[in-house]
């Protein structure tokens, strides 16, 4: 293998070098792992040849093609850098620019007028890059710039142009502190729901929350999952992050409920009732049972919608039809995908996705597709028709928390990936890396590393489609909410790829394009009026310590995390521009923290490295006990329970440790409801798939019950004045 020529493309591919650990030591990356990203990338790298023919293709496209594909700025004027041959400096320029507001303009120049940049030989031809200074002024938004000088040089280029930093509430701009309650929304129990948290729940839990002072609720992510497979239920791995979780429909608040006998009747059975009564009192969600029990009824709601307004052209169903037609292909695909895979495990018995399907079936543009589509336009329909009814149960849930006077109300969450079998990358293959996944290296949470089983995004593709794809999902996922959460935020920047039979520590770092997708970001953030947080947690790497408060993005503050030379930071220490919060979804409770509970989880699932490092984990813990006590008496917030680091745990410190978050700099502070009610098991265990229930635990208290009791509106209210002070 030639080492030289594979460290060489691998850095034109993006791949890095090296990078520090969370103990901050630097490890580099092998060759051979880099040779295997190669070849996940699609690289012909296996001879001496290939390897020379892909290397130099490489160098051309990234050094020296005729223009870029995208230009982002965050002025009003725009340079572009253009490679042409020094022999066809003569030819006149002409450039095109199309606003995105459909207004275009046109001129004429020669590039011999133009600042030199760089002058060289490649392949034996003179080259010289010059510099064109866009001769207007542009506006915020998407532009197009169109150049043509010769056959060979012509080119096409996105220009973004992102003006201000990320949305801010008028309230957050006026100096006021604000706080939600984090929610996992399936884990709600209610006397209305079908066994799992609904969008209805959702909206109860505003109207509860809203009069008591707080700002938002945070959820977890409510990316489409796979409804012909309920039991693959992590939020975290979507079968399409454009569209939303169907599960989530509160079926009687669906309009077509009120009318259609056939549901009402089956519902008010006897047996119906029954398993309902057991869906609701089960300890974790079933989500075999629940999505049975829901989607027949849904399928007979369909139907009325379809006797009822589809066949008569009423104005619901003109409203279904705008909703379809402003959605587009990318909408019709995932409907249509889903009618495919529950056509396919009910008839063929095959696991749920595309890869499992019929080889003809795996290309969205395929004959076999489209005559499905044609035939099984009715099961298509279907699909749509659920989305639609999820879509707007979401909307008015959003527009109950904007007329209640909440600064934000839904604070969303955007996984870093999707499912690779899912409806997100067989509707756009080409813009993922099938072969490969992405993860984490070994960090305090998972000290083995993480491997997520999600494929990731090619940056060379992405640039070729101009960030189009990004752009969509990003507007797609704030259009619901009031904040965004981007999981695992360090991917604008670079991702943790690891190739097909390795192990989730042997893998390495691929860099992104990360102001360009930042300046996305950014623009996207003003105009849906959505604040943006970035989970920085785990190895954060400098440069987007520094890129995050450039384009107004807020840093992810976790308590426990918040250490410095062995204490934990005060509340005046926080940063301002931040998110802060105790726990995480992917972190023990509270009350699992101080027990220890998580220590022996961890021990159980086998997920220490070695003995040394699970030794070392329980020393921590003990002196992190010690010190909160420490910093918690500071602040003269001692709880009369546990009254040292070595008494039971007691809801009281939990009090005491959200007065202390309540009175953080930060901007935001968010509680979990788990820990309200002093619970100890962890919702997710990361590094772990079916050895934990991940993402099945429900809460123990119905919500009703909760929001009526007077401990927690009595805690709920030192909070807000805690924010307010």
């Amino acid at each position: 293998m030639d080492t030289e020529s594979i460290e060489k493309l691998a850095r034109l591919r993006g791949i890095g070098d090296a990078y520090h650990n969370y103990r901050g030591e630097l490890q580099y990356f092998g060759v051979d792992i880099k040779a295997a990203i190669l070849r996940a990338m699609g690289c012909s790298i296996d001879s001496s040849a290939e390897l020379a023919a892909t290397l130099k293709s490489s160098e051309k496209q990234h050094s020296f093609r005729f223009m870029p594909s995208v230009i982002s700025t965050r002025s009003t004027r725009v340079d572009v850098d253009l490679n042409v041959a020094v022999s066809d400096l003569h030819h006149p320029l002409v450039w095109t620019l199309r606003m995105e507001s459909g207004a275009q303009t046109q001129d004429t120049m020669t590039l011999d007028r133009c600042v030199e940049i760089w002058r060289g030989e490649v392949d034996g031809v003179g080259m010289t890059r010059r510099r064109f200074e866009l001769p207007y002024e542009l506006s915020a938004g998407y532009h197009e710039l169109f150049i043509q000088m010769t056959t060979e040089n012509t080119g096409y280029c996105k220009l973004i142009v992102s003006l201000k930093d990320c949305f801010e509430p008028v309230s957050i701009v006026q100096g006021k502190r604000l706080w939600g309650l984090a929610v996992q929304l399936y884990t709600l129990r209610s006397a209305g729901n079908w066994g799992m948290g609904d969008f209805q729940d959702l909206r109860q839990m505003i109207a509860d929350l809203a009069p008591q002072g707080a700002a938002f609720i945070a959820l977890n992510p409510l990316h489409a999952l796979a409804p012909a497979a309920p039991e693959r239920c992590s939020p975290y791995s979507a079968s399409n992050r454009h569209f939303l979780n169907v599960l989530y429909i509160a079926v009687p608040q669906v309009e077509e409920f009120q009318t259609c006998v056939a549901a009402q009747t089956r519902v008010s059975c006897d047996e119906f009732a029954t398993q309902l009564k057991v869906l609701r009192a089960a300890s974790h969600v079933d989500y075999v049972g629940v999505a049975a029990l829901k989607f027949e009824i849904l399928e007979k709601l369909y139907g009325e919608f379809c006797l009822k307004h589809l066949t008569l052209d009423t104005p619901r169903a003109l409203e279904f039809r705008n909703f379809v037609q402003a959605g587009g292909r990318a909408l019709s695909l995932h409907a249509l995908f889903d009618a495919l895979d529950r056509h396919f495990c009910k008839n063929l018995d095959s696991a749920s996705g595309w890869m499992n399907w019929p080889q003809e079936f795996h290309d969205s543009a395929s004959e076999a597709v489209t005559r499905f589509a044609q035939t099984e336009s009715k099961s298509v329909g279907y699909f749509l028709y659920l989305q639609w009814l999820a879509q707007a149960q979401l909307t008015g849930v959003q527009a109950l928390a904007r007329e209640l006077g909440m600064p934000i109300g839904l604070y969303g969450d955007y996984a870093v990936g999707a499912n690779r079998s899912g409806s997100e990358t067989w509707a756009a293959r080409n813009e993922y890396v099938l072969n490969a996944q992405i993860g984490a290296p070994p960090d305090p949470l998972a000290l083995k590393g993480q491997g997520w089983g999600i494929p990731p995004c090619d940056p060379l593709r992405m640039q070729a489609d101009h960030l189009q794809g990004f752009v969509r999902l990003i507007s797609n996922n704030m259009r619901n909410f009031g904040a965004l959460r981007l999981d695992h935020v360090m991917s604008l920047f670079r991702l943790w790829w690891v190739a097909g039979g390795y192990s989730s520590a042997q893998g390495l770092y691929v860099h992104y394009p990360h102001h360009q997708l930042l300046a996305v970001l950014a623009l996207e953030s003003v105009r849906n009026r959505c604040l943006v947080v970035g989970e920085d947690l785990g190895v954060v790497p400098d440069e987007m310590r520094h890129a995050m408060p450039q384009y107004g993005l807020y840093h992810y503050k976790v308590l426990l995390f918040e250490k410095q030379d062995g204490r934990f930071r005060t509340p005046l220490e926080y940063a301002p521009r931040a998110l802060a919060t105790v726990t995480t979804h992917d972190m023990p409770t509270l009350r699992g923290f101080w027990e220890g509970r998580d220590l022996e989880l961890r021990r159980r699932l086998d997920l220490y490295p070695s003995i040394e490092s699970e030794a070392e984990v329980r020393r921590e813990r003990d002196t992190d006990r010690v010190a909160l006590m420490v910093a918690l008496q500071a602040q003269g917030l001692t709880p009369t329970s546990p009254e040292n680091a070595y008494q039971d745990f007691t809801l009281q410190l939990t009090e005491a440790l959200h007065l202390y978050l309540a009175r953080t700099k930060a901007h935001l502070a968010c509680f979990q409801l788990e820990d309200l009610l002093g619970m100890a098991d962890p919702v997710n265990v990361p590094g772990t798939d079916g050895e934990y229930p991940n993402w099945q635990r429900k809460i123990t208290t119905n919500i009703e019950q909760i929001m009526a009791r007077e401990d927690i509106q009595r805690h709920l209210a030192e909070i807000n004045l805690a924010r307010e002070a």
